[in-house]
């Protein structure tokens, strides 16, 4: 899609199950269950969408999926399928991992940050060698004492640390512009200190979500995830409605990156005080 100067694409970095409970929260099955059916194991299929950035001066791939440094336990837990792999969405699009100078993770959790780096034998690299590797600065700290806590927030350090040892990872603290027009913006709430990402152009907004706002069914404000609600609930619910407010009076594109079937739209307010999403066409080429 092209938006304003910068061309934006959606790369699939696989597909996984979580339980719907923990995508959900405390909202109704009943309600959310009309988008997300459940499997046999009370699983709700996900997707792990990774957005790039391109302009004639610089790459930025926003998030890296799951990568595929998963053994066949967690592959069948979480029904992960890393096939196509990142590499080759990127390919398909024209871009080498080599090309890409900057990176940015929303968060370290696996679904974010591990499709970064890949397995060599007994090593591990950088799937992007070239590039710089932007994470939260209060994440990563709270990661490095956190390793693989709570289940499916796993924190692998493999995922980032090979980026430390090139001198490659940068942190970030509080709001900073990346690249010209892309900009992280932290979100309150999160345990480890997440963070989205604002890209504009030529008086366009879009907005990469990350953890507040994970699938376009996520709209009503209560409606967070299960690891939310042991964190600071309160914070959350007030970050995800001053994000939400803007995003609507100020017709943002809105990044939800995993969403299967919706991975981008825009808000509405509806008559009745709701509000829902306006999915973009995959087929769209102007926004």
């Amino acid at each position: 899609m092209q938006f304003g100067c910068l061309q934006l694409d959606l790369v699939l970095g696989g597909r996984f199950r979580l339980d719907g409970g923990a995508a959900f929260g405390v909202a109704p099955r009943a309600l959310w269950e009309r988008r997300f059916p459940v499997d046999a194991s009370n699983r709700v299929s996900l997707a792990a969408h990774c957005l790039l950035v391109r302009d004639a001066g610089f790459t930025v791939l926003i998030e890296t999926g799951l990568g595929d440094k998963w053994d066949e336990h967690e592959r069948v837990a979480y029904a992960i399928d890393s096939r196509p792999t990142l590499e080759e969405g990127l390919a398909a699009r024209g871009v080498r991992a080599d090309r890409i100078d900057a990176v940015i993770l929303s968060d370290l959790r696996f679904g974010h940050s591990g499709g970064a780096t890949r397995r060599d034998g007994p090593r591990l690299l950088p799937v992007f060698p070239n590039a710089t590797l932007f994470v939260p600065d209060a994440e990563l700290a709270y990661a490095r004492t956190h390793e693989r806590d709570g289940g499916p927030a796993w924190y692998r350090p493999e995922n980032w640390e090979p980026y430390a040892e090139a001198g490659r990872l940068a942190t970030v603290s509080g709001e900073a512009e990346i690249r010209p027009g892309v900009t992280v913006i932290p979100l309150a709430g999160d345990v480890g200190g997440g963070q989205a990402v604002r890209i504009d152009s030529e008086g366009k907004t879009a907005f990469a979500f990350g953890g507040v706002l994970p699938t376009a069914a996520h709209v009503p404000i209560p409606w967070i995830l299960e690891d939310d609600l042991h964190q600071y609930p309160v914070e959350r619910i007030a970050e995800r409605k001053r994000l939400l407010d803007r995003a609507a009076a100020e017709g943002w594109l809105c990044v939800f990156e995993n969403d299967p079937d919706v991975p981008w739209g825009t808000i509405v307010d509806e008559v009745n005080g709701k509000r829902r999403v306006h999915p973009v066409r995959a087929d769209r080429t102007e926004f």
